[in-house]
């Protein structure tokens, strides 16, 4: 494993997640399979002393580098203490972390591969979480990767399993299996329509959870949402990813289909012209925040879905969504910038990349 990473060429890509590629790409961003897991020899972190977290944390990167696996050879290494509050929040942009372990302090880690696939935090509210997300709706090669990241690991460290609870957690919902399956979808549509409090209403009677963009606590900015199982006591791994990957996900796909069929049989007129409008607010505008960027984001990958537009290609927009955000930009940027500069280079990057004119040359 290398031991760091070049943030600089990491803010210049997207990972493997927001490729738009992958089944139901236009509603479905990513699929999401976590696993929860905990060292048998150290207490939950919350109960660690700075000690014991170091340990936990050297522990795991010894025994990582032991695995014979091509996985790991081309695996970056971080560790989170020492960087700076702009690479942290530059690795949370990107999922790799929470935005917990970003804030929290001690010893703490991050491991993933340079497609960044996968990613393994080491001292978040548990001492591992495993974590692989691929692009579009792909519930079962998520599960398949993650599971054998999971079985690696256990080869070379001693999990904290009970054999009637399952694997010990820090937190009682992740008792069990400790895996959360996500879905992150883009439901504008939804949205517009003020369907969104009924399907809300709907998944709270089926156990399962919708967030924000960034997990728990976040806000629901460009019309993201991440969709996932809200227990996993009393489960089998099949039954979680089927309840998310067979039931859920493919309901509130249709629910957005048919309220994308209705707005063009109804509204194409206005949606056309919310779409319009939103490129041409993007595609001029000389300051712009973060949270108006990713409200016409969706607009216009919206009335690309639905064939309003032609143009851009959606992986283009959804580099936009990533890049634009404030620690990418930085970043790109090459320096700390304050708000109104921010605001003002972000409308700068949104006009090169909208024109189709290459990032070398903005500035």
């Amino acid at each position: 494993m290398k031991r760091d990473a070049d943030f600089e060429q990491l803010a210049r890509y997207t990972g493997e997640w927001m490729r738009g590629e992958g089944p139901e790409s236009d509603i479905v961003i990513s699929t999401r399979v976590r696993l929860a897991r905990n060292l048998a020899d150290f207490p939950f972190i919350r109960r660690c002393s700075d000690e014991d977290r170091l340990s936990i944390e050297r522990t795991v990167r010894s025994r990582m580098e032991t695995i014979a696996d091509r996985l790991w050879e081309s695996a970056q290494y971080v560790d989170l203490e020492p960087l700076s509050e702009i690479d942290r929040q530059l690795l949370v942009e990107r999922q790799l972390i929470s935005r917990e372990i970003a804030d929290s302090d001690g010893s703490r880690a991050v491991a993933f591969d340079a497609s960044e696939g996968y990613s393994v935090m080491i001292n978040e509210e548990d001492h591992l979480r495993i974590q692989v997300m691929r692009s579009g709706l792909d519930i079962e090669n998520t599960w398949k990767q993650v599971n054998r990241i999971d079985d690696m690991l256990e080869e070379v460290v001693l999990y904290a399993f009970h054999p009637r609870y399952g694997y010990l957690t820090a937190c009682p919902t992740n008792v069990g299996t400790g895996l959360r399956v996500s879905v992150m979808l883009h439901l504008p549509a939804l949205v517009i329509t003020e369907q969104m409090d009924r399907v809300f209403r709907s998944m709270q009677r089926i156990n399962v959870t919708v967030r924000g963009l960034y997990g728990e606590g976040s806000q629901y900015t460009g019309d993201f949402y991440q969709v996932s199982n809200q227990v996993t006591l009393g489960y089998t791994e099949s039954e979680l990813l089927d309840l998310v990957g067979k039931e859920v996900a493919p309901r509130i796909i249709e629910y957005e289909r048919k309220a994308r069929e209705a707005l063009l049989k109804n509204n194409r007129d206005d949606l056309h012209d919310e779409v319009s409008r939103a490129m041409g607010i993007l595609s001029t505008a000389r300051k712009i925040s973060s949270e108006e960027t990713m409200h016409h984001l969706s607009k216009i990958r919206l009335g690309i879905s639905m064939g309003l537009i032609d143009k851009p290609d959606v992986k283009i927009i959804n580099q936009l969504f990533l890049q634009s955000q404030s620690a990418h930009l930085q970043k790109l940027q090459g320096r700390i910038l304050g708000t109104a500069e921010r605001h003002a280079r972000r409308a700068s990057f949104l006009q090169q990349h909208l024109s189709g004119k290459d990032d070398a040359t903005w500035n």
